[in-house]
């Protein structure tokens, strides 16, 4: 008798592919996804989802993913690079431990959702992954870098 592997013990993350998810670019994002996210002493285990050019870590899950979600335009959100990638950081209206990061300067975007016990960890192993995404020239600034601002000497 054979006895069948134990496949799919733990059911696919349902989530929702972006309009755009269907980008190639998205598909090089998704093939290049890591298996771990999160925390080094304790990283989040990838998981299967249900929706093209997306990805989840964590039971439950602590850190989603959709590839192929619309470009932000200007924002006043806060921008943070992350090895080589600028994200734009909002926190959940309906939830206040959990934070939105979407990709900035990058066509098509990639939006990652993180719980507070996940942190912002996550990003920086995303970072190779989304890197595939094409960079249109577009990324964080400061107020040193409006044009016309020159540097002021400390008194």
């Amino acid at each position: 008798m054979v006895v069948p592997a134990l496949a799919g013990c733990t059911a696919a993350v349902p989530l929702t592919a972006a309009a755009d998810a269907n980008d190639p670019a998205c598909a090089q994002v998704t093939v290049h996804l890591p298996e771990k996210v999160g925390p080094e002493s304790a990283p989040y285990e990838r998981r299967e989802t249900d929706a093209q050019a997306t990805g989840a870590w964590g039971t439950p899950s602590q850190v989603l993913l959709r590839c192929g979600v619309e470009a932000p335009a200007v924002s006043d959100l806060p921008c943070y690079p992350v090895s080589g990638v600028d994200w734009l950081a909002d926190q959940d209206s309906d939830d206040p431990d959990t934070y939105v990061f979407t990709t900035y300067g990058r066509t098509p975007a990639v939006q990652v959702v993180v719980t507070a016990e996940a942190g912002s960890s996550a990003l920086f192993d995303l970072a190779d992954a989304v890197g595939y995404l094409p960079n249109d020239g577009r990324g964080c600034v400061g107020v040193e870098d409006l044009p016309g601002t020159e540097a002021t000497p400390a008194p």
